[in-house]
């Protein structure tokens, strides 16, 4: 019976929104769900998942368009790297002066073909938008815009979502980060919305923040699958994981 996968991707309009970091999360509670996740690292010339998790990929996003030009590609499988029994990671470009050289269309064939073995595809991106971005954004069921309590932010996300608003790409979802940072706390989540034009579906609040992150990261750790982490408040795991489960049911 085929699996009712979906592909779901997280965007933002700066970088140092906290998507990554996010994404992650959101497959370590995803994984608690019994979930199979793939994760595509399609921020072709930044992209930190494998450094992150601290991993290394042998075949990367280049190699999948790259193979495919080629006519050497044989199967998704070739390009997964094992994480946890749960989760697959494709990763972004060892050298980034291969970020030019992908066809991101044959990234979207791939996965395509590989969404059919698992129950979620996640894909990173680099922020803002580009002609690549466009059309990931275009074949995800799911998008998720992050943006932060920042000025800056704000003002470009409102800039972004006009563009998108008069395109295809539709079922955006807003996620506001007061965990990244939290000391941003100018805006109310009612003056935000009004700024942007655009409903915040889900909040990621200031308990979150972790402020050892680095060590974390130094170990290729997911905090939410990670025993010794503690949440700060029980509601926070709760309310991620009704999130995960949200974004799972949604059509």
């Amino acid at each position: 019976m085929k699996k009712q996968n979906k592909v779901i991707t997280i965007t933002s309009s700066k970088g140092g929104v906290g998507k990554t970091i996010f994404l992650l999360n959101l497959a370590g509670i995803m994984s608690k769900l019994d979930k199979k996740v793939l994760i595509v690292d399609c921020d072709f010339l930044g992209g930190a998942i494998s450094l992150n998790l601290n991993t290394t990929c042998n075949k990367t996003v280049f190699n999948i368009s790259d193979d495919m030009f080629g006519n050497n590609y044989e199967t998704y499988k070739n390009y997964v790297t094992p994480y946890l029994p749960s989760i697959d990671i494709v990763g972004s470009c060892k050298d980034p002066r291969d970020s030019i050289k992908i066809d991101v269309d044959n990234v979207l064939a791939f996965i395509n073909e590989a969404k059919n073995d698992y129950d979620v595809v996640l894909i990173d991106t680099t922020h803002g938008l580009n002609v690549n971005n466009i059309k990931i954004l275009d074949k995800s069921d799911i998008v998720l815009y992050m943006l932060t309590n920042d000025l800056m932010d704000i003002k470009n996300s409102k800039n972004y979502l006009d563009i998108v608003a008069n395109t295809d790409i539709s079922n955006f979802k807003i996620i506001l980060n007061n965990s990244r940072d939290i000391n941003l706390n100018y805006f109310s989540n009612y003056e935000i919305k009004k700024t942007i034009n655009k409903n915040i579906d889900y909040t990621l609040d200031k308990t979150l923040y972790i402020k050892n992150i680095t060590s974390f990261l130094l170990e290729g750790e997911i905090f939410t699958l990670n025993k010794s982490l503690t949440f700060k408040e029980k509601r926070d795991f709760y309310k991620m994981q009704a999130m995960a489960l949200d974004l799972l049911k949604e059509e």
